[in-house]
C-alpha cells in the first residue's frame, strides 16, 4: 500500500489565491510545499505559520473537528498544538475548509534515534494525562479508534493474514492472546488518535516542543493513545513512562494490555501500509519489534 492519490491537488497558487479572497493580510508571504499526509497537505506560510488543507474528501471532517475543539483543548494541555490561526472557506475549484495554524519549530521524534527519547518521558506522560479527560456527547466519533478491541478483529485477521512482512503471524498470534482483554468501562475519554512519533515535535535537547495532527480526535478507551509507549519508546524508557502515567493517571493493567492491542493495531497499519514513506516505514518496524518483545 501507498500514500493515497489526492482528489485535489494543492499548490502554492491555490493557497494564494484563496488567502487573497478570504485572508488578504497573509496573502503576500512566502508559500512552500512541506510535505503530502494520507489525508492532508501542508505548506509553510513565511516563518511563523502553516496552511493544512484536506487532500481527499475522507479527510474534509477532520479538519472541522480540529476548528471546532483544538481551542478548548488548547488550554488544558499546556503543550502547543496547532490549533488554528484562521479559518479557510471552500472557493476557487477547492470544495472544503481548511486551516492556517502555527508552525513549530523543531524535528520530529521519528527523526531521533528511539534511544535518545527519554526526555520526552515526563512530558508526553503529563500531555496525555492533561488530555485524557471525560468527552462530552458530541466529540467527533471516528469508527477505528477509542473502540472495544473486537470491533477491529476482523480487519486486524485481513490484514496480518494477507501480508508478506516477517514478523506479521508473530503480530497475529500477539493480536489474538490481547484482543479479549477486559474492555474499558470508563467514560469515554478525549484522545489524540494517532500517537505515532511522527506527530511528536521535539526541540534541541529532544523535549516535547509541540503535539501535531489531531485529525484523528475523538473519543473512548484511552489505551489507544497509550498504545505510543510502544510506538515511541524502547523498554527503559517504555517502563518509566508507564510509571509516570500509573503516578498522573492510575492506569490500570488491563488498559495497559489493550495499550498493547492498540500497539499492535498501530505496527500492522505501518508495515502494510507505508511503502512509500521510509520515516512511517521505521515507525512500523519499530512498533513490530518492541511490542513483540515480554517486557
Amino acid at each position: 500500500m501507498r500514500t493515497p492519490e489526492a482528489e485535489v491537488d494543492v499548490t502554492p497558487e491555490l493557497v494564494r489565491a484563496l488567502l487573497r479572497e478570504q485572508h488578504p493580510d497573509l496573502a503576500e508571504l512566502p508559500i512552500e510545499p512541506v510535505t503530502n499526509g494520507w489525508d492532508n497537505a501542508l505548506l509553510s506560510l513565511g516563518e511563523d505559520l502553516c496552511v493544512r488543507m484536506p487532500r481527499r474528501a475522507v479527510a474534509a471532517h477532520l479538519v472541522l473537528n480540529e476548528q471546532r475543539w483544538l481551542p478548548e483543548i488548547a488550554t488544558r494541555v499546556d503543550v502547543p498544538v496547532p490549533s488554528p490561526f484562521r479559518v479557510g472557506r471552500p472557493g476557487h475549484g477547492y470544495p472544503w475548509s481548511w486551516s492556517v495554524n502555527p508552525w513549530f519549530q523543531g524535528r520530529t521524534a521519528a527523526e531521533v534515534s528511539p534511544v535518545d527519547r527519554g526526555p520526552l518521558v515526563e512530558p508526553l506522560a503529563l500531555f496525555l494525562s492533561r488530555l485524557h479527560v471525560p468527552a462530552p456527547p458530541e466529540a467527533p466519533r471516528n469508527p477505528v479508534r477509542g473502540v472495544p478491541l473486537w470491533e477491529r478483529h476482523e480487519r486486524m485477521s485481513r490484514r496480518l493474514g494477507a501480508s508478506d512482512h516477517s514478523r506479521a503471524g508473530e503480530l497475529l498470534d500477539l493480536w489474538h492472546d490481547l484482543v479479549d482483554t477486559p474492555v474499558w468501562e470508563g467514560p469515554a475519554l478525549w484522545l489524540h488518535g494517532d500517537p505515532h512519533p511522527a506527530n511528536v515535535l521535539v526541540d534541541d535537547a529532544n523535549g516535547l516542543a509541540a503535539v501535531l495532527d489531531f485529525g484523528d480526535l475523538t473519543s473512548g478507551d484511552p489505551a489507544t493513545d497509550l498504545g505510543t509507549a510502544w510506538m515511541t519508546f524502547e523498554a527503559p524508557d517504555r517502563v518509566r513512562f508507564r510509571a509516570r502515567l500509573d503516578e498522573l493517571a492510575g492506569v490500570d493493567e488491563h488498559t495497559w494490555t489493550r495499550a498493547r492491542a492498540w500497539a499492535v493495531v498501530y505496527a500492522s497499519v505501518l508495515i502494510t501500509g507505508t511503502a512509500d514513506n521510509p520515516l512511517l516505514a521505521a515507525i512500523g518496524e519499530h512498533t513490530t519489534a518492541q511490542v513483540l518483545k515480554d517486557d
